[in-house]
């Protein structure tokens, strides 16, 4: 059996680039003010820089000081690599392999560490890791609820409902916690941006749960995360 903590949210997006780790640090902070001792782990990363002695993961380094420094670097993001490809790829570029089985087990560093750990994963649920795997198989076997980050622009309507058709349909289906909205760049006269939260939620059962303005510092409205990843995981388990 997977050691894991026993509360946890998994991050995903509809797609590459729509603001996971900066919506996924303002949950972490969300939850370290209210008292909660809070683990951060990115399975894999690529793109990442070096600092001269080993790579780094912008994500993880901005994920880890969110949450206060716990552990280490390595905890929270065990393989890194370099090119600008889907992780497994990357890794292949570079003459190395993904450890797919250490994207699950990696998160035992932080079962006795925390009271919720929260997990990113890169690109969407579709996202590959091999050559028959998925993120969405790491979401599913981690068992944590899902929130899906989306892009606040024109075309987000389909691409909300087509990450949460995904999770539904993916296995025997995937816990979704919800929808946030991310307003990931500034007003440009897209109207859409003012309709899309009411078009979303009228036409999921899974519920959008807040909306985070361009370089907000909090999101529109207070959740509280940790009573959303015991209330979906309860729901799950019912």
């Amino acid at each position: 059996m997977l050691k894991k903590p026993p509360f946890g949210l998994f991050i995903t997006g509809t797609d590459t680039e729509v603001g996971k780790t900066y919506v996924a640090t303002h949950i972490v902070k969300d939850l370290v003010a209210a008292g909660h001792r809070v683990g951060v782990y990115k399975p894999a990363a690529s793109e990442c820089v070096s600092d001269g002695r080993q790579l780094v993961s912008e994500d993880a380094v901005a994920l880890w000081e969110a949450a206060g420094h716990p552990l280490t670097l390595e905890a929270v993001c065990p393989q890194r690599f370099q090119a600008p490809l889907a992780p497994h790829l990357a890794a292949r570029h570079e003459g190395r392999e993904l450890d797919t089985e250490l994207m699950r087990s990696g998160i035992s560093a932080w079962a006795d560490e925390c009271d919720i750990v929260i997990v990113e994963g890169a690109g969407g649920l579709m996202s590959p890791i091999s050559d028959d795997e998925y993120f969405a198989d790491v979401a599913y076997d981690l068992g944590y609820p899902t929130i899906v980050v989306a892009p606040n622009s024109i075309g987000v309507i389909n691409q909300s409902l087509s990450a949460l058709i995904t999770a539904a349909c993916f296995r025997d289906g995937i816990p979704i916690a919800g929808v946030i909205l991310n307003d990931a760049r500034m007003f440009d006269g897209d109207v859409s941006m003012e309709t899309n939260r009411e078009q979303i939620s009228s036409r999921s059962v899974s519920p959008v749960l807040t909306r985070l303005r361009y370089e907000g510092d909090e999101f529109d409205e207070q959740v509280d995360w940790m009573m959303v990843a015991q209330q979906t995981l309860n729901a799950t388990e019912a």
